[in-house]
């Protein structure tokens, strides 16, 4: 048969997999440019076993927000669609299971190592900027479904593959162009278009092992080929026969390809076997003990340097190794986890500190002009704080600086933070929050302040605060971020000016950035 004849067959096949209705209907949604967000939540709330999964996934540590996703609607304005898109997707492929008992593919071999590609791909797409994660771990998570085709569509030319033993993706795609006129790339690349998916999820299949074959304009698509051809062989250092060979390949291409710098890389590979074991709990994936980067090359340096040892010598010591390896590692991790929570913390508050709050502000920031969505900061200020510290000491006013940061975050809804910016000064990040939005919620907080008494060792204190309000619309001339912090603390300052416990809205000639939604 000709390799047409092949396609032909297959994608004819009854066997070949079939998209959910939930998949194959939002997979046309998002390609549609006029489908809205409440299509497509509406679509996903159909779907119960879908909607616990993705508000699973959103609320973990595969993205880490800093407040709990609590409804789908949420989930999608947050995540995007491209992005629930590639969840949904990856939830359905993760659970294509055993065919029958006759069927000799080993799915959770496959889906073990395709985990591998996916996290890999999105360790590396974090390094570069963070953004549209999710995109790149389905495109590496799916870039072999050729093989899984071959396996369900043709058992018998698959059993001739793996009689082969062959272990390089050269020689497997080879052995399969020899067998079949064609691979498993251009099989995964026709029924993926068969099964209409967009253009990030179609060229990784078809050009993952040979990137520079990619002869297209798109920057985004070349940059996402490029990351999952590197995925491979990440994946190929934890799942293939020859890991120091992957790991040179890995080595060299992501200098090459993405001019990272050694000490990038190796902290890719120092985090990504964690990072497979707990996306894989995310997914409901069961795998088996995974494996450190260093533990394998420790054990087949190891192997090539003791031949003339006995098999049980050697294999005592290997396992020692890996113990002591393991246990080291654990410890190292839990410190990092204890390191990294204090890292973001006020020492005296107890909420997010100057070095979360910009960092949150920068990732909201990019993502309001990504989606076109509403920002909005409040800053908030301690009236005549430095009159309250000469009147009852320090050791007062740093008590009621806590205990005033603990009343407003009992209000603070689950996407917002709370942040000290400095001394008595508060800073407050308001996602997808229109101007007259923050003001009301700026009001609220200060009426709440002002109506509060403070008690302590029964001696009573009042307090209030002033409230500066910027939202990103607003902001011109200058730096954005920068932009959105000056306008806030000037209208701080006008609050002050103004006699202070107010709240001022920051007042512009003119909107630079995006329009606002609709006050509601």
């Amino acid at each position: 048969m000709t390799d047409t004849d092949v396609l032909k067959q297959i994608l004819d096949s009854d066997s070949l997999p079939i998209l959910p209705h939930v998949a194959s209907k939002l997979i046309s949604m998002v390609s549609r440019e006029d489908t809205s967000v409440k299509e497509i939540v509406n679509l996903i709330s159909k779907d119960i076993s879908l909607s616990a999964k993705l508000l699973k996934v959103a609320n973990s540590a595969f993205y880490s927000f800093p407040n709990r996703i609590r409804t789908i609607n949420q989930a999608v304005s947050v995540i995007g669609t491209n992005g629930v898109l590639s969840l949904a997707l990856s939830f359905y492929f993760l659970r294509i299971n055993r065919k029958n008992q006759k069927d000799s593919f080993d799915y959770e071999r496959f889906w073990e190592k395709s985990l591998g590609s996916g996290v890999a791909a999105k360790l590396i797409k974090t390094k570069i900027d963070g953004i549209d994660v999710e995109e790149f771990f389905v495109a590496g998570l799916l870039l072999n479904i050729g093989e899984l085709i071959i396996a369900r569509v043709l058992p018998h030319e698959f059993a001739i593959l793996c009689d082969r033993n062959l272990n390089s993706t050269e020689d497997i795609l080879e052995a399969e162009r020899d067998l079949l006129g064609v691979d498993h790339t251009q099989i995964g690349y026709e029924v993926a278009k068969k099964w209409n998916f967009p253009e990030f999820l179609l060229l990784p299949i078809k050009f993952h092992t040979k990137p520079d074959e990619y002869q297209g304009q798109k920057k985004n698509l070349e940059q996402l080929i490029e990351i999952v051809y590197l995925s491979e062989l990440l994946a190929n250092i934890l799942y293939s026969n020859q890991p120091q060979r992957a790991y040179k390949e890995f080595q060299s291409n992501c200098e090459k390809r993405l001019g990272l710098d050694s000490k990038t890389i190796q902290s890719i590979l120092n985090k990504v076997d964690s990072e497979i074991a707990d996306t894989a709990s995310f997914f409901g994936l069961k795998l088996r003990m995974t494996r450190s980067i260093e533990d394998i090359l420790i054990e087949a340096n190891t192997a090539l340097s003791v031949m003339n040892l006995s098999y049980d010598q050697m294999n005592k010591e290997l396992i020692s190794t890996k113990i002591q390896l393991q246990k080291i590692n654990k410890e190292l991790k839990e410190k990092n986890n204890q390191l990294e929570k204090l890292a973001y913390l006020d020492g005296l508050t107890g909420i997010y500190n100057h070095r979360y709050f910009q960092e949150f502000l920068d990732k909201e920031i990019s993502r309001a002009k990504r989606k076109q969505t509403n920002l909005s900061l409040i800053m908030a200020d301690v009236d005549f704080f430095k009159d309250f510290n000469d009147r009852y000491g320090h050791q007062i006013g740093d008590w009621i600086l806590k205990q005033i940061c603990l009343l407003i975050k009992e209000y603070v809804r689950e996407y917002d933070i709370l942040a000290r910016y400095g001394g008595e000064e508060l800073a407050i990040v308001l996602p997808e929050t229109s101007r007259k939005q923050a003001e009301t919620i700026a009001e609220r907080f200060r009426k709440i302040v002002e109506e509060h008494t403070f008690i302590s060792e029964y001696k009573e204190y009042k307090v209030t605060l002033s409230f500066g309000v910027s939202t990103l619309s607003l902001i011109q001339g200058q730096s954005v971020k920068d932009g959105l912090i000056t306008s806030a603390d000037k209208a701080l300052y006008k609050a002050k000016k103004k006699g202070r416990n107010r709240v001022v809205l920051f007042q512009a000639k003119k909107q630079l950035f995006g329009k606002e939604s609709p006050d509601k």
